[in-house]
């Protein structure tokens, strides 16, 4: 990273969940005066950090509003409304305003985001934000430059200004569907840069040498009757390079359950240990119950955790956002199959890492689900009671391997170093090769 040390940029996020907090959390080296969250640490007022407040709350009931008996699914459906985004066909000029934006320069002018722009008025440099509200308030008061990473396969009006021909906010676009979508709202394509979503550089490392080590040995894992390997072999052995693709065997078939922000889906993770059981005690799988910060969800897989008494269950937990991202950072280098909602953990696909979603909370997601299929780097979950059984063939047959491949191979993966490329620059290089995108 001391290439990067001259760059330094205000670096903001939302407690909206974990996906605007992990996609800056790779930017904490270049973070003037550390990573910033609005409505936390940036200097606002009681009643700012109270609208946050009322935010999340309605963030987290929007995540947890399905399982509630009866009445979870229409409550759902009022607050999905107001997240909706549009069929992406035909292919049409959306930059009109949406009753979202117009709502969202209101509480800009009634005080959202006035800490936040007080405390970066301090000294004058770029503004990198992963939330829209941030980029939005920052660009009303002429604040130059600033750039939105953008956090899901496709997005909101609500992320691009009123008037996005005289806006002068730059994007950082996860896939093509993305900035095409921002195109559709009118943002100029001089103010797009298709990145990738911000990877950590720990799991790429310098001209990908983590990352080619790491999936070298995680095809072995994914192809245990070698289905896969017949057939690609020569072709694996190009990208990532012969010594990567020696397999060690040093350790075992490693899935990781991750839950959102809000905790909701944590009894699928359950329900996959208690099929697995048999294979758990065998020694043959671990499984990696991720709880993130929450205290509830850390308690609930410990309890499972104490159920199956075995060591091959580990319960990823901390108390703050750094030290989760950490954690769970570490565990990705040995996750052999990320198993989760399908938010911006879907572009972990771009490691290599194939991914199991279970069943979609907002439109986003639903648009993130598509853009796996269509690279053919994701799957919807089978019954989870069953995981013994069809994710086995399917490991048998190749199939899980084949995802993380063309996950490596389609997925951008080079995210982070492109958005620093661009504060250096003022633009990106570009290549078509898996290996330099």
């Amino acid at each position: 990273m001391a290439k990067n040390s001259s760059v330094k940029a205000w670096v903001v996020s939302a407690d909206m969940g974990y996906g605007h907090q992990r996609a800056v959390f790779p930017l904490k080296d270049i973070a003037q005066d550390g990573l910033i969250t609005v409505g936390k640490n940036d200097g606002s007022s009681d009643k700012e950090k109270k609208q946050w407040t009322r935010l999340l709350h309605v963030y987290e009931s929007f995540s947890r509003a399905r399982g509630i008996p009866l009445i979870g699914k229409p409550i759902f459906a009022v607050l999905d409304a107001l997240l909706h985004i549009p069929s992406f066909y035909p292919i049409r000029n959306m930059s009109h305003s949406t009753y979202q934006v117009d709502l969202l320069e209101s509480n800009i002018r009634n005080g959202i985001c006035t800490g936040m722009m007080e405390r970066i008025a301090v000294k004058q440099l770029p503004l990198i934000t992963s939330f829209y509200a941030p980029a939005i308030a920052a660009d009303m008061k002429g604040h130059e430059p600033t750039y939105c990473i953008i956090c899901d396969a496709d997005i909101n009006r609500v992320w691009v200004a009123k008037q996005p021909w005289e806006s002068r906010i730059n994007y950082f676009a996860p896939c093509g569907k993305a900035a095409q979508r921002l195109k559709s709202y009118g943002v100029p394509e001089e103010r797009i840069f298709l990145t990738g979503f911000p990877l950590p550089l720990d799991l790429t490392g310098r001209n990908l040498s983590v990352l080619k080590q790491d999936l070298g040995q995680r095809l072995h894992y994914l192809d245990p009757r070698q289905r896969f390997w017949s057939m690609h072999s020569r072709n694996v052995e190009h990208f990532l390079g012969k010594r990567n693709i020696r397999f060690a065997g040093d350790r075992k078939l490693t899935i990781t359950y991750a839950v959102g922000g809000a905790g909701a889906q944590k009894e699928i993770g359950a329900r996959i240990v208690h099929s697995l059981r048999h294979k758990l005690h065998g020694n043959e799988v671990r499984i990696n119950l991720v709880a993130g910060i929450r205290p509830e969800v850390r308690e609930y897989f410990e309890e499972v955790q104490k159920e199956y008494r075995t060591p091959n269950i580990t319960v990823i937990h901390d108390d703050t956002m750094h030290g989760y991202f950490q954690k769970f950072n570490t565990a990705m280098r040995t996750t052999d199959i990320l198993w989760t909602k399908p938010s911006e953990l879907s572009f972990y696909a771009g490691l290599g890492i194939p991914i199991i979603m279970t069943p979609t909370i907002g439109s986003q997601e639903r648009f993130n689900r598509q853009w796996l299929f269509e690279i053919h780097a994701g799957m919807k979950q089978e019954n989870p009671d069953f995981t013994e059984q069809w994710l086995y063939d399917l490991l048998d047959n190749g199939t899980i391997a084949d995802m993380a491949w063309s996950g490596f191979l389609k997925a951008r993966k080079l995210g982070t170093e492109k958005i620093l490329e661009v504060l250096r620059t003022g633009t990106m290089t570009r290549s078509n090769s898996p290996l330099e995108r």
